[in-house]
């Protein structure tokens, strides 16, 4: 029997959600390469921890520690995003909070500056388990009703050595691992959301790598799907070590030709094809041979923006995922449920 034709408001609606809930779990409709993908702003609420020490005259902790100013490096973490991303990601501090205290550890431990401080010196008597009260966080800073409103996109914590923080975690409904397991308490927000954690002792280079693990947990979400060849994700990332013979771009802790964790400097010669990445979709092309002179000699910045610059960037869809891959990894709510 044929399928009466839709009729009335009722009918109407029930045709649009059925569209959109189509849309929704069939991913990305195939669409030719072609062009970049308007620019996007995601709006951030930048929480730094970065407590006055009573006995160093009142400093705060970055000072007396001799510790970065939070200042350059984020600026140098947004300009870097900025410019591998083509001009895609552009990130928007909202709302600025300066916390002269210590963030709660899951057992209900706060640090007084003074101890944190010694402990620093001598280098032990750290406080264990150390991971932080993501609870707390949430609830002091407000974060479900800021995203709920749409004031706020992601949330960036900032702190010091041993602030138990995940280098990303993710929240809202249908989160998913994020390089640390999803917030599932978070479930009732209205939309995913990201959590950021950053420390002012390293650089700009270990920010990268924090959303470096974030884009390898989401890309390997966004092509669960996917066997084969038709993984183009699980092609990314091989490199020597796991592939041999099969090199193509790697990931953060492994460049095509790298032995072991962080090995970016290595000056031995392997045959890859990081190079056709530069051409995506058309991914034709013979493999060269490489060394760390491709992506810096070692310096794990320039590894890093070697290695975002080769992430897919252009419009277009083929098998239901964007041919923008930084779609996904800025907002975690456009990867299919």
């Amino acid at each position: 029997m044929a399928k009466k034709k839709s009729s009335g408001i009722l009918d109407s609606i029930s045709d649009f959600l059925e569209d959109a809930f189509k849309g929704a779990t069939q991913g990305e409709p195939d669409v030719p390469a072609g062009g970049a993908p308007e620019p996007v702003t995601r709006r951030v609420s930048l929480i730094i921890h970065n407590p006055r020490v009573p006995g160093a005259n009142n400093e705060r902790l970055n000072k007396v520690l001799a510790w970065n100013d939070p200042r350059p490096l984020l600026k140098g973490y947004m300009d870097d995003l900025r410019e591998c991303s083509r001009g895609y990601v552009n990130y928007d501090i909202v709302e600025r909070h300066t916390v002269d205290g210590f963030p709660r550890k899951a057992d209900g431990f706060v640090y007084t500056a003074d101890a944190f401080v010694d402990a620093w010196r001598k280098r032990q008597g750290f406080h264990q388990p150390d991971a932080v009260d993501y609870d707390a966080l949430i609830e002091e800073f407000d974060m479900i009703a800021k995203v709920n409103s749409g004031a706020v996109d992601e949330f960036w914590l900032f702190a010091f050595p041993y602030a138990g923080y995940y280098e990303s975690i993710m929240g809202g409904p249908g989160a998913f691992w994020c390089n640390a397991p999803p917030l599932t308490q978070t479930a009732h927000a209205a939309r995913r959301f990201v959590i950021m954690g950053f420390n002012y002792q390293r650089g700009v280079g270990e920010m990268l790598e924090n959303f470096g693990h974030r884009a390898e947990s989401i890309m390997k979400y966004a092509f669960r799907e996917k066997r084969g060849n038709d993984n183009l994700w699980e092609r990314f990332f091989r490199h020597e070590f796991k592939n041999p013979g099969q090199a193509e771009v790697g990931w953060m802790h492994y460049a095509p030709n790298s032995e072991r964790d962080y090995d970016w400097g290595n000056k031995r010669q392997v045959l890859s094809r990081w190079r056709t990445w530069q051409n995506f979709p058309d991914l034709r092309g013979e493999a060269q041979m490489v060394d760390c002179n491709d992506w810096g000699n070692g310096d794990i910045r320039l590894h890093h923006k070697w290695w975002f610059n080769l992430l897919p960037h252009i419009n277009g869809a083929a098998d239901g995922i964007a041919y923008n891959w930084w779609k996904y990894i800025v907002d975690p709510n456009t990867v299919t449920w």
